[in-house]
């Protein structure tokens, strides 16, 4: 695609980058910025610039917060002894919009894939093992993506933690094979939650 001017080209190139935009709608954003007051722009690149430079993730599940401890693991009102095992921050906010889980959560930041060369070691199970050996725990909901590498992390899982006395279960399948927590609809998802099933009968359907 010919650009009449490298600034623009080399913003273009940069919007790109982002999932699910081609080069022909990064150029209509980039134009569409351009044409907006110089201090809209400028508020766009500095919410951009902080919540890279500010943002943290929470000390006790992982998801992105303000501050050390999220708003949710803060929250004396949800119940701590039940644990939902999500794959991203995005399945919290898929989770939490259904208004039905009052548990916390544990975000892994991935699934097992040998494939792409991630093994347990890269994601947050360690730290899930050691919040079941030192606190009330009295269920682990598995909430990842009904896929193989999703039953694979599952299971990997799963074995780390049954000898300890509490339930495991994974949500209902009643979202479709393969897809992702983030694309279901939110009465789907609530009654995957509240349907769930415990793993081990889950493994040998």
């Amino acid at each position: 695609m010919e650009l009449p001017s490298k600034l623009l080209e080399n913003a273009v190139n940069e919007m790109s980058q982002l999932p699910g935009i081609g080069k022909r709608t990064a150029l209509r954003l980039v134009l569409h910025l351009l044409k907006q007051p110089v201090d809209q722009t400028q508020g766009l690149t500095a919410a951009l610039a902080s919540l890279r430079n500010d943002i943290q993730y929470c000390k006790e599940c992982h998801t992105i917060s303000d501050s050390d401890i999220c708003g949710i693991c803060s929250n004396l009102s949800r119940d701590k002894t039940i644990i939902c095992v999500v794959e991203d921050v995005r399945d919290v906010m898929a989770i939490e919009n259904t208004g039905m889980f009052k548990g916390v959560y544990h975000v892994l930041g991935g699934k097992i894939s040998p494939i792409e060369g991630i093994g347990p070691s890269q994601l947050k199970i360690n730290s899930l093992v050691e919040k079941v050996k030192n606190n009330a725990v009295s269920e682990i909901i598995f909430a990842l993506s009904s896929t193989m590498e999703g039953d694979t992390t599952n299971f990997y899982i799963y074995k780390q933690i049954k000898d300890f006395a509490l339930k495991t279960s994974t949500i209902a399948r009643g979202i479709a094979v393969g897809d992702e927590l983030e694309y279901a609809d939110e009465v789907t998802l609530g009654r995957s939650l509240l349907n769930r099933i415990p793993f081990e009968i889950s493994i040998k359907q």
